[in-house]
């Protein structure tokens, strides 16, 4: 084992919540080191949410040439170049990348590339990408190492080498039938981006229905938009076996409840689930104890049941949202300067990338059913806001849940056009204590799609 080098912050992953907090602790004077194996940034901006967002986006710009006639421009027949597609999301990782590295320069924090092995508490040993091996102890230890896709143990699945999200998004070339396992946030992306791109498409869904976290009137909506897109969605269908090799040929069989089916494709894409990356790093060596299934023990401060050892973002069984992971730097930077911030109670939003796009925050119907929250429901079609008839946008609905004995806020569902930033909206009111009111009586730019709050939240039921 090579001499020890001692810092009084040593960060092991450099996602979204761990190069915050290298660059945090950086600036504050303490000497800070952070291992990153490859990704420089974390996931987000290398190979999940920004790059699959160019992609999709990409892929929203053939839809409106596709329909281009429909808004008065006349054009010839249109087809993607998938090169193209690759080099611009490309051209934006390399940029995040380097801003990345002045970050690192300009607060004094080190990276180092290399793959990071606990060998007693609160040491790492590392394996360096160039060669050679370091050793390095910490004051004060995080644990940033994120997820990856799950590969299910199904006959023939992984000799089939099936894409994730990350060889997904990095094809130049157009699959001619991609059948894509799992109706969640990244199976339903980019299922929509490949068809938009010319690819026939197919999903394959365990549940009775997609994006199985929403209300059952949600998923349908979202359904039918797949559908009338011309893609394939098999509910309640479990994978049972796979010949082939994705890329060249591959023949899935599935069963589904009026039996078995068989599906010839040329890809097949896997988007059924994560795994945490703590198995085969030494955190037993570090003290540090894992769950049933293999995430990180931590309490509501995100310290693990190693004395000053944190856990940060997806690892720590946070919710698997870059968002989420940023805000657990700021619990553990406070944790750090003895303040009192936690995870508790803490309202996350989230959107679905789709083209229109799902998004949430608080509470939907089945929550406060299955809880036994009483509510006051409001519904508006999307084709109600006057926005939309500029636009010709009209797919989809609003959804707010009001509590039944009082004015406040405690949920709100959107699917249709900028869904994400009418959310944000909402979510300021509801973080604010603003009661509903306060919405369904404001005046809101018109004509604007957040203008729809008005009459949503003027459809609340009196008390």
């Amino acid at each position: 084992m090579s001499q020890a080098e001692h810092y009084a912050m040593l960060i092991l992953g450099s996602g979204e919540g761990g190069k915050y907090l290298a660059w945090h602790m950086a600036r504050s004077g303490h000497r800070t080191a952070v291992v990153e194996r490859k990704l420089i940034g974390g996931s987000c901006p290398n190979t999940n949410c920004l790059p699959s967002k160019n992609e999709i986006w990409s892929a929203k710009v053939a839809d409106l040439v596709r329909h281009a006639g429909q808004y008065g421009t006349t054009v010839g027949a249109s087809t993607t170049d998938m090169a193209a597609v690759l080099a611009r999301k490309r051209q934006m990782v390399d940029g995040l990348i380097q801003t990345h590295l002045d970050n690192y320069a300009a607060s004094g924090a080190e990276l180092i590339m290399g793959t990071g092995r606990f060998v007693a508490p609160k040491t790492l040993e590392v394996a360096l990408n160039d060669g050679g091996t370091r050793t390095l102890t910490g004051d004060r230890v995080a644990l940033n190492l994120g997820t990856h896709a799950t590969i299910p143990d199904i006959p023939g699945l992984a000799a089939s080498r099936p894409l994730t999200h990350i060889e997904a998004l990095e094809l130049d070339r157009l699959p001619e039938h991609l059948i894509v396992v799992g109706g969640g946030y990244v199976g339903l992306e980019l299922a929509q981006a490949f068809r938009r791109f010319g690819s026939r498409v197919s999903v394959i869904e365990t549940g009775p229905q997609v994006v199985s976290r929403e209300d059952p009137d949600v998923a349908a909506a979202v359904l039918d938009m797949l559908s009338d897109e011309g893609i394939e969605v098999y509910l309640s269908s479990r994978l049972e076996r796979v010949d082939g090799r994705s890329g060249e040929s591959v023949r899935v069989r599935i069963g589904t409840q009026a039996g078995d089916r068989t599906l010839d494709a040329s890809d097949i894409l896997l988007a059924a689930g994560r795994t945490p990356n703590t198995s085969g790093i030494g955190l037993d060596q570090a003290g540090v104890a894992l769950d049933g299934r293999g995430y990180i023990v931590v309490n509501e401060r995100l310290r693990t049941t190693a004395p000053d050892v944190w856990a940060i973002g997806e690892c720590a069984g946070s919710e698997q949202f870059t968002h989420v992971s940023l805000d657990d730097f700021r619990v553990v930077r406070d944790d750090l300067a003895g303040r009192d911030r936690t995870t508790r109670g803490r309202l996350v939003p989230y959107c679905l990338f789709t083209d229109p796009p799902l998004a949430r925050v608080g509470l939907n119907e089945s929550d406060a059913r299955r809880n036994a929250v009483a509510v006051r429901i409001a519904t508006l079609p999307t084709a109600a806001i006057l926005r939309t008839r500029t636009t010709s946008e009209t797919r989809g609905f609003l959804k707010a849940l009001v509590a039944a004995d009082s004015d406040r806020i405690l949920g709100f569902t959107m699917f249709g056009a900028e869904a994400g930033e009418v959310m944000a909206v909402v979510q300021a009111a509801m973080l604010a204590g603003l009661p509903y009111t306060g919405l369904r009586d404001a005046i809101i730019a018109h004509p604007t799609m957040a203008e729809g709050l008005n009459a949503l939240f003027s459809a609340v039921p009196a008390r």
